[in-house]
């Protein structure tokens, strides 16, 4: 099983591209914090690429900026290349399946925001006996 789940900020705005068979494709880049802090009470982050396919790149590419706060299911893939001084290089990136957009921290800075309705009180139930189940 090849399972990731991310929940981050983007580093930066994501690049919006197009195959030359017109598949729209999306990158970008997230940082998490880690769940542990140090000794001295700072977290680390970890930074991850992310690559996103057809319409839901082409919404991330309209919707999202950086700072922007997503969730991310997808699985990891590694893929390897040659940089310009032909040294091998290893790369492991996210291939988002889904991506929800969250709150972006611009958005909650300086903004009020909205209180939640009040919940309806929800009705009462009667008790019901066993022989009156249909199973």
């Amino acid at each position: 099983m090849n399972k990731v789940y991310l929940i981050g900020n983007l580093t930066r705005d994501p690049e919006l591209a197009e195959t030359s068979s017109g598949i729209k494709v999306c990158r970008f880049a997230i940082a998490v914090n880690r769940t542990y802090a140090q000794s001295d009470g700072t977290r680390e982050t970890d930074f991850f690429n992310i690559t996103v396919w057809r319409n839901q790149a082409e919404n991330c590419g309209r919707y999202l900026k950086k700072g922007s706060k997503v969730a991310i299911v997808g699985s990891l893939q590694n893929r390897s290349y040659e940089d310009k001084d032909g040294i091998k290089r290893n790369v492991t990136d996210i291939i988002a399946s889904e991506v929800e957009f969250l709150a972006s921290r611009s958005a909650t800075e300086g903004e009020e925001i909205p209180q939640a309705q009040p919940r309806r009180e929800r009705p009462k139930l009667e008790p019901v006996s066993d022989d009156d189940l249909p199973f």
